[in-house]
C-alpha cells in the first residue's frame, strides 16, 4: 500500500482555480495508478480523474475534462488536480486515491488506498 496526504483545498469564487496536491509515499509508486475522487455532501464519492505513474496516461469524468487537469512529477512522488474554471458543483471533498495495476478503472472499490480528504468550496 501507498500513504496519500492531500493538500490544497479551500474556498474560491466560481471561474476561479485551485490546485491540489497529492504527496506519495511507499514502495514501487511506479506500479500505481493515481486518481482524484470527490464527494459532494448528501451525494455518492464520484470520480474525477487518473493518470498512471509510470506512462503519464490520463482519463476524466466527462464533466471536468475540458477543466481539470491531473498530472504527476515523479521527483516529488506527487500527483496533482489543476482546477480550472470551477463551478458551484465542484464543491465537495476531494479524495486522493492509488490502485496497484489497474489503469482505466474509475471504480472506487478497486482502490485500496486513501487520503484523508481536502475540501474544496466554490461560491458562486
Amino acid at each position: 500500500q501507498v500513504q496519500l496526504v492531500e493538500s490544497g483545498g479551500g474556498l474560491v469564487q466560481a471561474g476561479g482555480s485551485l490546485r491540489l496536491s497529492c504527496a506519495a509515499s511507499g514502495r514501487d509508486l511506479f506500479l500505481y495508478t493515481m486518481a482524484w475522487f470527490r464527494q459532494a455532501l448528501g451525494k455518492d464519492l464520484e470520480f474525477v480523474a487518473a493518470i498512471g505513474w509510470s506512462g503519464g496516461g490520463t482519463y476524466y469524468e466527462e464533466s471536468v475534462e475540458d477543466r481539470f487537469t491531473i498530472s504527476r512529477d515523479n521527483a516529488k512522488n506527487t500527483v496533482y488536480l489543476q482546477m480550472n474554471s470551477l463551478k458551484p458543483e465542484d464543491t465537495a471533498v476531494y479524495y486522493c486515491a492509488a490502485n496497484r495495476g489497474i489503469y482505466g478503472s474509475r471504480d472506487q472499490t478497486q482502490f485500496g488506498s486513501w487520503g484523508q480528504g481536502t475540501q474544496v468550496t466554490v461560491s458562486s
